[in-house]
C-alpha cells in the first residue's frame, strides 16, 4: 500500500516534494518566493537610491553654470593648442622623413 503525504507526516517521516500535496506546495511556493525576492531586491534598492539622489540634486545657479562653461572652454582651448603645436611640429618632420 503506497504511503500518502498525510501518513508520512503522522509517521514522522520526511515528506516528498511532489508539488501536489499542500505540504509540498507550500514548500515550493516558499522557494519560489525567495528566488523572486532575490531577483527583485537589487532592483528595488537601485530605485530607492536613485530617488534619493534625484531628491538631493539641485539646479545649478547662474554663477555655477558660468564656472562650468569657463572650465569647458578652457579645456577645449588647451587641447586645441596642443593639437595645433603637435601638427605644427609633425608636418616638417614628416616632410624630412618622407623626403618629398
Amino acid at each position: 500500500m503506497p504511503q500518502t503525504w498525510l501518513s508520512r507526516i503522522l509517521a514522522g517521516r520526511s515528506v516528498c516534494f511532489c508539488a501536489t500535496c499542500p505540504w509540498c506546495l507550500s514548500g515550493w511556493l516558499a522557494v519560489i518566493k525567495d528566488q523572486v525576492m532575490q531577483f527583485v531586491e537589487p532592483s528595488r534598492q537601485f530605485v530607492k537610491d536613485s530617488i534619493r539622489v534625484v531628491k538631493r540634486c539641485t539646479k545649478p545657479d547662474r554663477k555655477e553654470c558660468q564656472k562650468m562653461a569657463m572650465a569647458t572652454a578652457l579645456g577645449f582651448a588647451i587641447l586645441g593648442f596642443i593639437g595645433f603645436f603637435v601638427k605644427l611640429i609633425l608636418i616638417p618632420l614628416n616632410n624630412i622623413i618622407v623626403g618629398s
